[in-house]
């Protein structure tokens, strides 16, 4: 990024004590920024945060919940850029407590949304997934209204620019795949899995991080940054793992698919692929079916993507391919 758009700047990030948000901490730290905030819940995480990153003093830690609005307009002061991470993430608890999804994820978005523009933020950059694409569960479901408040946001008279980044799994963040696979080899349990035809799209956390900070620094507001990214399938993923790691025979048991669960996830759907464009090698944008001021424009020289939908089950990783990955993220030490 070269420094010159986040240096100086105060910066807020909701739900920064996750595993996102503390490698998304370390790349701004190195820009040079005035002020970065970290906004969430957890007492006791952002203590931990606080010691990881030495007492930095460029590191504000604020207790607070995006579903209080009063808290997060407070948060919002001076503020120069936002990432929104906040989010409840996980299929099951979003399934059995659809009510606390909604609050938290569309409610808690409207906020931050509303604050980013009384307080005449820059840029507002929220984290989506790909189980907003197509979504089966309340998590996506509530993760693409998050995505359509975001993207519309850009038709309100504010100089506040709003754009989505929407990621697969990133390889090992919290209460992900990778690590629970890892745990249960290394203490020669079975893996479970819940059906062996499921496949799912994973990057790694500094590919995430660079796609969150080239939308920082090229969006012009209303876009959905998509990250070009490998697919694999899930058993073939704990294949690979056992393969590396375990010391005696594990198996693998079908557990049965879990509310919510699909068993192939898409980063473009078919509606959304007539509005796509190839970005560069790395990525995709997808541009509102409606016109924002100067944003088709913009992208006039990028060509149409040439598939109808990206999904998770096309063109899966060998087997070699996914041992890359898992060594590349440092899992198979």
């Amino acid at each position: 990024m070269g420094g010159k758009k986040l240096q100086n700047q105060t910066i807020l990030i909701t739900g920064g004590t996750g595993s996102w948000g503390r490698a998304l901490v370390a790349r701004l730290l190195e820009e040079e920024p005035k002020e970065i905030r970290i906004f969430s819940r957890n007492e006791s995480l952002q203590v931990e945060m606080k010691q990881e990153f030495h007492h930095n003093p460029k590191l504000t830690f604020i207790i607070g919940d995006i579903r209080d609005k009063h808290e997060i307009m407070q948060a919002c002061q001076q503020v120069d850029y936002i990432y929104h991470l906040a989010a409840l993430k996980h299929v099951p608890i979003c399934e059995q407590q659809p009510d606390s999804a909604m609050k938290t994820n569309v409610l808690g978005t409207q906020h931050v949304i509303q604050a980013a523009i009384k307080h005449h933020v820059k840029k507002m950059i929220y984290v989506s997934t790909d189980k907003a694409t197509h979504p089966s569960s309340t998590y996506g479901m509530t993760k693409a209204l998050g995505e359509k408040l975001v993207v519309h946001a850009n038709l309100r008279e504010t100089s506040t620019r709003f754009v989505c980044v929407r990621s697969g799994n990133v390889l090992g963040s919290t209460g992900s795949v990778v690590p629970i696979f890892k745990q249960r080899i290394e203490n020669g349990l079975d893996i479970s899995l819940t059906d062996t035809r499921m496949s799912r799209f994973f990057l790694t956390i500094d590919d995430a991080i660079t796609l969150l900070l080239k939308a920082t620094e090229e969006s012009r507001g209303g876009e959905v940054y998509v990250s070009k990214m490998p697919a694999c399938s899930i058993q073939d993923l704990a294949h690979v793992l056992i393969d590396e790691l375990a010391t005696e025979p594990i198996q693998i048991h079908e557990t049965g698919i879990r509310p919510g669960e699909s068993l192939s996830e898409a980063l473009i759907s078919e509606f959304e692929s007539v509005h796509s464009l190839n970005l560069d090698d790395y990525h995709y944008v997808i541009l509102p079916p409606y016109a924002i001021e100067g944003l088709h424009e913009a992208y006039a020289s990028c060509i149409p993507v040439d598939f109808h939908s990206y999904d998770s089950d096309h063109a899966l990783m060998s087997k070699t391919a996914i041992k890359d990955m898992l060594q590349k993220g440092g899992f198979l030490q």
